[in-house]
């Protein structure tokens, strides 16, 4: 979910920079939680939803927001008045090489990287305890 939002706002991946990345740069950044919030469209883009993608791209399982915390998460709460914002994005083949890119490092890994994927399974908000709610703004 991160990783689309986070292709959503800035018009390309956080993780592979287009379509000729190698595994290992992709699967470095992964692993260290390394994407930019700060240029190109992130300069338009507010706290609050810089905020969301930041824990929705969490590198530590027990951190990252799960769909309930998204759901609750100010930025998503209040929707309905963001003002509109055009942002730019790159050709949709350039994403979607970049997507891919992504996509292959992760299943040609000889051993799959500990991503800390969340299964909805186990888990999903079900007996863990209240998590706190961020109130902000909500501008886009």
């Amino acid at each position: 979910m991160g990783v689309l939002l986070y292709t959503m706002l800035a018009g390309h991946t956080p993780f592979a920079n287009g379509p000729n990345d190698t595994p290992n740069h992709i699967l470095a950044r992964i692993g260290e939680g390394r994407f930019d919030l700060m240029s190109g469209n992130w300069a338009n883009i507010s706290c609050p939803a810089k905020h969301l993608v930041q824990k929705m791209l969490h590198v530590d399982p027990k951190q990252r927001y799960r769909a309930a915390d998204v759901l609750g998460h100010a930025w998503i709460v209040n929707k309905n008045n963001l003002p509109v914002s055009r942002l730019v994005h790159q050709e949709p083949h350039l994403v979607k090489g970049a997507v891919a890119a992504t996509f292959r490092a992760i299943n040609n890994y000889p051993k799959p990287p500990n991503l800390g994927a969340r299964r909805l399974s186990s888990g999903a908000g079900h007996g863990e305890g209240p998590r706190a709610r961020h109130q902000s703004s909500t501008e886009v």
